[in-house]
């Protein structure tokens, strides 16, 4: 199985995970937003994404549909080695999603403080 590591300056931690969904509510139109994640090759990928509505900045793209109020698309990128997310005071925090459970991102990392950078990436193969 693949390992996703979260890091936040020296602190590292692994989850043994092969995909993931990554959510958050937008901090202006309190809109959620979701991301569905793979792990492979030592890359991360999204596989698909929701948006629930739109509203400033976050119109969905020509390729979505609307199903049952809920945009659905895929987004158009690459992999990435890694990604950075802002854990701030200022918005809510992000989701952590796996087996249709979700939980607070920074739970998963203890001691987190304000304003911290996550970086997500997956875990090296000898790491795990």
């Amino acid at each position: 199985m693949s390992t996703l590591c979260l890091a936040v300056g020296k602190l590292l931690v692994t989850i043994p995970v092969a995909s993931f969904t990554l959510a958050w509510t937008h901090s202006i139109e309190k809109t959620r937003w979701e991301e569905d994640w793979q792990i492979a090759g030592g890359q991360l990928s999204i596989s698909a994404a929701r948006i629930k509505g739109s509203g400033a900045g976050m119109e969905p793209p020509a390729n979505a549909r609307l199903e049952a109020g809920t945009w659905h698309y895929r987004p158009d990128m690459p992999p990435m080695r890694s990604v950075r997310l802002t854990h701030s005071t200022h918005a809510a925090g992000y989701e952590f999603c796996t087996d249709g459970r979700c939980q607070p991102l920074a739970s998963l990392i203890p001691g987190i403080g304000d304003n911290a950078i996550i970086e997500m990436s997956a875990c090296p193969e000898n790491s795990q």
